[in-house]
């Protein structure tokens, strides 16, 4: 348990580059594995990571965020546990397109996307709130059993956002207001006195020399 007693120390990190990220496509639910230099920035975050007092590791069930995880919890002595709360938003039938088709086939849908993504809706798919809500349950959870200690969770950018925007309470639309690189990780706290609290986002020092996919979209 850390020394600040009641309060919880989570690292949110963002999983590792896969060919999804490189390609551009919607990734959803499609079990990307990390690629080379996927697993390069996973070692150097677990580098920048094993002296942080992590106790316990969460994961996505998919293969890029529990590689991740692993490789992580090899590098402090931990096993990994997979929560479906923290599972890639499912986006229907856009999962593995690359944006720039879909911006072309579907223009004002994706336009709402850009613009509106909260309000964003497709058959078969979720909604960004769907996924806030499942993700902030899993997480309100753990902290409860895990109350004190220092907790990495490693997921997605479409977990990510939700997740912050939903604890923190950012006005809609958030989602574009926050950012996770391939990699990176951020420090959230939570106690119950202030609840959450953001300390720290999208650190990604630990990377220098290794590509990073900007996305934007």
């Amino acid at each position: 348990m850390n020394k600040d007693g009641d309060k919880t120390f989570i690292y949110l990190i963002r999983h590792g580059e896969c060919a999804g990220n490189k390609e551009r496509r919607i990734r959803g639910c499609i079990d990307f594995p990390l690629n080379d230099n996927g697993l390069m920035q996973a070692h150097a975050l677990a580098s920048a990571l094993k002296d942080k007092g992590i106790e316990y590791i969460y994961s996505s069930p998919l293969s890029r965020a529990t590689t991740t995880a692993k490789i992580l919890g090899d590098a402090i002595g931990l096993p990994y546990e997979t929560r479906d709360g923290f599972c890639n938003i499912h986006i229907g039938a856009w999962e593995n397109r690359i944006k720039a088709e879909l911006a072309v086939e579907q223009p004002e849908l994706w336009h709402t996307w850009l613009t509106q993504p909260e309000e964003w809706k497709l058959e078969g798919a979720e909604t960004l709130d769907q996924v806030r809500d499942r993700a902030l349950t899993d997480l309100n959870k753990i902290i409860e059993e895990r109350r004190g200690s220092t907790i990495a969770l490693i997921a997605h950018r479409g977990v990510l956002k939700p997740l912050i925007g939903g604890a923190l309470g950012i006005r809609r639309p958030s989602y574009w207001r926050i950012h996770f690189d391939t990699a990176s990780y951020s420090l959230l706290t939570f106690d119950s006195l202030h609840g959450y609290c953001l300390m720290g986002l999208n650190f990604t020092e630990h990377l220098a020399g290794l590509p990073i996919v900007q996305e934007f979209d």
